[in-house]
Protein backbone atom coordinates (compact mmCIF):
# COMPACT_ATOMS: atom_id res chain seq x y z
CA UNK A 1 0.00 0.00 0.00
CA UNK A 2 1.15 3.55 -0.74
CA UNK A 3 2.36 5.60 2.21
CA UNK A 4 0.10 8.38 3.46
CA UNK A 5 1.91 11.70 3.96
CA UNK A 6 0.82 14.97 5.55
CA UNK A 7 2.84 18.14 4.90
CA UNK A 8 2.41 21.50 6.62
CA UNK A 9 3.07 24.84 4.94
CA UNK A 10 2.37 23.85 1.33
CA UNK A 11 1.21 27.21 -0.02
CA UNK A 12 4.67 27.85 -1.50
CA UNK A 13 8.34 26.90 -1.42
CA UNK A 14 9.61 23.57 -0.13
CA UNK A 15 6.16 22.46 0.99
CA UNK A 16 4.38 22.93 -2.31
CA UNK A 17 7.22 21.35 -4.27
CA UNK A 18 7.38 18.42 -1.86
CA UNK A 19 3.63 17.82 -2.17
CA UNK A 20 3.86 17.65 -5.96
CA UNK A 21 7.05 15.58 -6.02
CA UNK A 22 5.90 13.02 -3.46
CA UNK A 23 2.56 12.65 -5.27
CA UNK A 24 4.44 12.00 -8.51
CA UNK A 25 6.48 9.40 -6.63
CA UNK A 26 3.26 7.49 -5.92
CA UNK A 27 2.46 8.56 -2.37
CA UNK A 28 -0.93 9.70 -1.06
CA UNK A 29 -0.24 13.30 -0.05
CA UNK A 30 -2.33 15.60 2.11
CA UNK A 31 -1.12 19.16 1.60
CA UNK A 32 -2.05 21.60 4.36
CA UNK A 33 -2.04 25.36 4.62
CA UNK A 34 -3.90 28.15 6.35
CA UNK A 35 -6.44 30.39 4.62
CA UNK A 36 -6.78 28.04 1.66
CA UNK A 37 -10.06 29.68 0.64
CA UNK A 38 -8.59 33.19 0.86
CA UNK A 39 -5.08 34.41 0.14
CA UNK A 40 -3.82 30.90 -0.56
CA UNK A 41 -6.71 29.85 -2.79
CA UNK A 42 -4.60 29.79 -5.96
CA UNK A 43 -1.99 27.57 -4.32
CA UNK A 44 -4.68 25.20 -3.07
CA UNK A 45 -6.29 25.06 -6.52
CA UNK A 46 -2.92 24.36 -8.12
CA UNK A 47 -2.32 21.41 -5.80
CA UNK A 48 -5.84 20.07 -6.32
CA UNK A 49 -5.23 20.16 -10.07
CA UNK A 50 -2.42 17.66 -9.40
CA UNK A 51 -4.89 15.35 -7.60
CA UNK A 52 -3.52 16.33 -4.21
CA UNK A 53 -5.88 16.52 -1.24
CA UNK A 54 -5.69 19.93 0.44
CA UNK A 55 -6.65 20.50 4.06
CA UNK A 56 -7.02 23.72 6.03
CA UNK A 57 -4.47 23.69 8.86
CA UNK A 58 -3.03 26.58 10.84
CA UNK A 59 -0.13 25.26 12.91
CA UNK A 60 -0.62 28.06 15.46
CA UNK A 61 -4.15 27.01 16.36
CA UNK A 62 -4.98 23.87 18.35
CA UNK A 63 -8.53 23.71 17.01
CA UNK A 64 -7.38 24.01 13.40
CA UNK A 65 -4.84 21.22 13.85
CA UNK A 66 -7.39 18.95 15.52
CA UNK A 67 -10.00 19.48 12.81
CA UNK A 68 -7.46 18.85 10.06
CA UNK A 69 -6.39 15.55 11.61
CA UNK A 70 -9.99 14.47 12.12
CA UNK A 71 -10.55 15.05 8.40
CA UNK A 72 -7.30 13.29 7.51
CA UNK A 73 -8.11 10.21 9.54
CA UNK A 74 -11.66 10.05 8.20
CA UNK A 75 -10.17 9.74 4.70
CA UNK A 76 -7.39 7.29 5.60
CA UNK A 77 -9.09 5.06 8.17
CA UNK A 78 -6.84 6.50 10.89
CA UNK A 79 -3.60 5.97 8.97
CA UNK A 80 -0.66 8.36 8.69
CA UNK A 81 2.77 7.06 7.68
CA UNK A 82 4.77 10.27 7.30
CA UNK A 83 4.47 13.74 8.80
CA UNK A 84 6.56 16.53 7.31
CA UNK A 85 6.68 19.60 9.56
CA UNK A 86 7.58 22.26 7.02
CA UNK A 87 5.61 25.41 7.92
CA UNK A 88 7.93 28.29 8.78
CA UNK A 89 8.20 32.04 9.33
CA UNK A 90 11.39 33.98 8.53
CA UNK A 91 12.77 37.18 10.06
CA UNK A 92 15.79 39.18 8.85
CA UNK A 93 16.99 42.38 10.44
CA UNK A 94 18.46 43.89 13.59
CA UNK A 95 17.20 41.74 16.44
CA UNK A 96 16.37 44.70 18.70
CA UNK A 97 13.89 46.03 16.14
CA UNK A 98 11.65 42.98 16.57
CA UNK A 99 9.19 43.08 19.44
CA UNK A 100 8.75 40.17 21.85
CA UNK A 101 5.30 39.65 20.36
CA UNK A 102 6.83 39.20 16.90
CA UNK A 103 9.38 36.72 18.18
CA UNK A 104 6.59 34.83 19.92
CA UNK A 105 4.67 34.73 16.64
CA UNK A 106 7.68 33.26 14.84
CA UNK A 107 8.28 30.63 17.52
CA UNK A 108 4.58 29.79 17.45
CA UNK A 109 4.96 28.75 13.81
CA UNK A 110 8.51 27.37 13.78
CA UNK A 111 8.61 25.58 17.14
CA UNK A 112 5.25 25.35 18.89
CA UNK A 113 3.63 24.53 15.54
CA UNK A 114 5.81 21.43 15.27
CA UNK A 115 4.79 20.42 18.78
CA UNK A 116 1.09 20.89 18.03
CA UNK A 117 1.10 18.93 14.79
CA UNK A 118 3.39 16.19 16.09
CA UNK A 119 1.14 15.62 19.11
CA UNK A 120 -1.82 15.25 16.75
CA UNK A 121 0.04 12.70 14.61
CA UNK A 122 1.63 10.55 17.30
CA UNK A 123 -1.32 8.62 18.78
CA UNK A 124 -1.98 6.96 15.42
CA UNK A 125 1.71 6.28 14.75
CA UNK A 126 2.27 4.85 18.22
CA UNK A 127 -0.77 2.61 17.89
CA UNK A 128 0.56 1.22 14.61
CA UNK A 129 4.14 1.10 15.98
CA UNK A 130 5.54 2.73 12.87
CA UNK A 131 5.86 6.10 11.21
CA UNK A 132 8.26 8.79 10.13
CA UNK A 133 8.34 12.41 11.29
CA UNK A 134 10.50 14.80 9.28
CA UNK A 135 11.15 18.27 10.67
CA UNK A 136 12.45 20.92 8.31
CA UNK A 137 15.13 22.79 10.24
CA UNK A 138 17.95 24.88 8.80
CA UNK A 139 21.73 25.12 8.75
CA UNK A 140 20.98 28.17 10.93
CA UNK A 141 20.13 25.73 13.69
CA UNK A 142 23.84 24.92 13.81
CA UNK A 143 25.63 28.12 12.73
CA UNK A 144 24.63 31.73 13.31
CA UNK A 145 24.51 34.57 10.79
CA UNK A 146 24.08 38.09 12.25
CA UNK A 147 20.67 39.67 11.66
CA UNK A 148 19.02 36.25 11.25
CA UNK A 149 19.62 35.25 14.86
CA UNK A 150 15.97 35.27 15.93
CA UNK A 151 15.02 32.90 13.12
CA UNK A 152 18.13 30.87 13.91
CA UNK A 153 17.10 30.67 17.56
CA UNK A 154 13.87 28.98 16.51
CA UNK A 155 15.82 26.50 14.38
CA UNK A 156 18.26 25.79 17.23
CA UNK A 157 15.13 24.89 19.21
CA UNK A 158 13.99 22.58 16.42
CA UNK A 159 17.34 20.78 16.64
CA UNK A 160 16.79 19.88 20.29
CA UNK A 161 13.09 19.15 19.81
CA UNK A 162 13.80 16.77 16.94
CA UNK A 163 16.64 14.95 18.69
CA UNK A 164 14.65 14.45 21.88
CA UNK A 165 11.66 13.07 19.99
CA UNK A 166 13.97 10.75 18.05
CA UNK A 167 15.21 9.18 21.29
CA UNK A 168 11.83 9.10 23.02
CA UNK A 169 10.02 7.45 20.10
CA UNK A 170 12.78 5.08 19.02
CA UNK A 171 11.49 2.10 20.99
CA UNK A 172 7.92 2.69 19.80
CA UNK A 173 8.83 2.22 16.13
CA UNK A 174 8.49 5.88 15.14
CA UNK A 175 11.46 7.43 13.34
CA UNK A 176 12.27 11.16 13.59
CA UNK A 177 14.64 12.90 11.18
CA UNK A 178 15.80 16.49 10.74
CA UNK A 179 16.44 18.05 7.34
CA UNK A 180 18.78 21.04 7.42
CA UNK A 181 18.34 23.11 4.25
CA UNK A 182 20.86 25.76 3.25
CA UNK A 183 19.75 29.03 1.63
CA UNK A 184 17.39 28.41 -1.29
CA UNK A 185 15.19 30.75 -3.34
CA UNK A 186 11.73 30.08 -1.93
CA UNK A 187 8.68 32.01 -0.79
CA UNK A 188 10.12 32.03 2.74
CA UNK A 189 12.09 35.20 1.99
CA UNK A 190 9.23 36.90 0.17
CA UNK A 191 7.12 36.51 3.30
CA UNK A 192 9.81 37.81 5.67
CA UNK A 193 8.45 39.15 8.94
CA UNK A 194 9.10 42.91 8.96
CA UNK A 195 10.38 44.53 12.16
CA UNK A 196 7.67 46.40 14.06
CA UNK A 197 10.13 48.78 15.74
CA UNK A 198 12.35 49.59 12.76
CA UNK A 199 13.12 53.12 14.01
CA UNK A 200 15.59 51.64 16.50
CA UNK A 201 17.83 50.66 13.59
CA UNK A 202 18.83 54.31 13.11
CA UNK A 203 20.90 54.17 16.30
CA UNK A 204 23.08 51.40 14.83
CA UNK A 205 24.73 53.70 12.30
CA UNK A 206 26.49 51.90 9.46
CA UNK A 207 25.68 48.53 11.04
CA UNK A 208 22.06 49.13 10.07
CA UNK A 209 22.99 48.75 6.39
CA UNK A 210 24.37 45.24 6.82
CA UNK A 211 21.06 43.34 6.68
CA UNK A 212 20.53 44.89 3.25
CA UNK A 213 24.04 43.87 2.22
CA UNK A 214 23.29 40.28 3.17
CA UNK A 215 19.97 40.41 1.30
CA UNK A 216 21.86 41.55 -1.79
CA UNK A 217 24.30 38.66 -1.30
CA UNK A 218 21.39 36.21 -1.30
CA UNK A 219 19.85 37.80 -4.40
CA UNK A 220 23.17 37.45 -6.18
CA UNK A 221 23.50 33.85 -5.11
CA UNK A 222 19.97 33.01 -6.19
CA UNK A 223 20.35 34.68 -9.61
CA UNK A 224 23.78 33.28 -10.46
CA UNK A 225 24.39 30.64 -13.13
CA UNK A 226 25.00 28.01 -10.43
CA UNK A 227 22.13 29.12 -8.19
CA UNK A 228 20.93 26.48 -5.71
CA UNK A 229 17.87 24.51 -6.83
CA UNK A 230 15.17 24.42 -4.18
CA UNK A 231 13.95 21.13 -5.66
CA UNK A 232 16.90 19.56 -3.81
CA UNK A 233 14.72 19.39 -0.68
CA UNK A 234 11.93 17.46 -2.39
CA UNK A 235 14.45 15.02 -3.83
CA UNK A 236 15.98 14.54 -0.37
CA UNK A 237 12.51 13.80 1.02
CA UNK A 238 11.81 11.20 -1.65
CA UNK A 239 15.08 9.45 -0.84
CA UNK A 240 14.52 9.67 2.91
CA UNK A 241 10.98 8.29 2.81
CA UNK A 242 12.09 5.52 0.48
CA UNK A 243 14.85 4.45 2.87
CA UNK A 244 13.81 1.50 5.06
CA UNK A 245 13.13 2.21 8.72
CA UNK A 246 16.22 1.68 10.81
CA UNK A 247 18.57 2.82 8.05
CA UNK A 248 17.75 6.51 7.92
CA UNK A 249 20.22 9.14 9.16
CA UNK A 250 19.24 11.38 12.06
CA UNK A 251 20.06 14.51 10.03
CA UNK A 252 20.21 15.35 6.33
CA UNK A 253 21.98 18.56 5.35
CA UNK A 254 20.94 19.78 1.92
CA UNK A 255 22.95 22.40 0.02
CA UNK A 256 25.93 24.48 1.07
CA UNK A 257 26.70 23.80 4.72
CA UNK A 258 28.54 27.04 5.60
CA UNK A 259 30.13 25.02 8.41
CA UNK A 260 26.95 23.35 9.67
CA UNK A 261 28.15 20.04 8.22
CA UNK A 262 31.34 20.34 10.26
CA UNK A 263 29.33 21.08 13.41
CA UNK A 264 27.18 18.01 12.75
CA UNK A 265 30.26 15.83 12.42
CA UNK A 266 31.81 17.11 15.65
CA UNK A 267 28.64 17.01 17.76
CA UNK A 268 27.40 13.56 16.68
CA UNK A 269 29.94 11.43 18.62
CA UNK A 270 29.79 13.76 21.62
CA UNK A 271 26.01 13.45 21.73
CA UNK A 272 26.19 9.67 21.32
CA UNK A 273 28.71 9.32 24.14
CA UNK A 274 26.58 11.46 26.43
CA UNK A 275 23.54 9.27 25.78
CA UNK A 276 25.57 6.16 26.49
CA UNK A 277 26.97 7.74 29.63
CA UNK A 278 23.53 8.24 31.17
CA UNK A 279 22.48 4.70 30.35
CA UNK A 280 20.12 5.49 27.46
CA UNK A 281 22.16 3.81 24.73
CA UNK A 282 19.31 1.68 23.40
CA UNK A 283 17.36 4.84 22.55
CA UNK A 284 19.88 5.53 19.79
CA UNK A 285 18.61 2.62 17.69
CA UNK A 286 15.14 2.53 16.13
CA UNK A 287 13.16 -0.50 17.23
CA UNK A 288 11.69 -1.56 13.90
CA UNK A 289 8.36 -3.27 14.60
Amino acid sequence: MSKTILITGTSNGFGKDAAKTLTEAGYQVFATMRDMNGRNRSAADELRSKNIEVLELDVTQDASVNVAFEELYSKTDGKLDVLINNAGLFAHGISETYTPEQVREMFDVNVFGIQRVTRAALPSMRKRKSGLIVNIGSILGRVTIPFIGLYGASKFAVEALTESYRYELSQLGVDVVLIQPSAYPTGLYAATQQAADADRAAEYGEIATLPGVFADFLKGTFSSADAPDSHDIAKALVELIGTPAGRRPDRVLVGAGYGADAVNAVVKPIQAEMIRGIGFDKLQTLNVQ
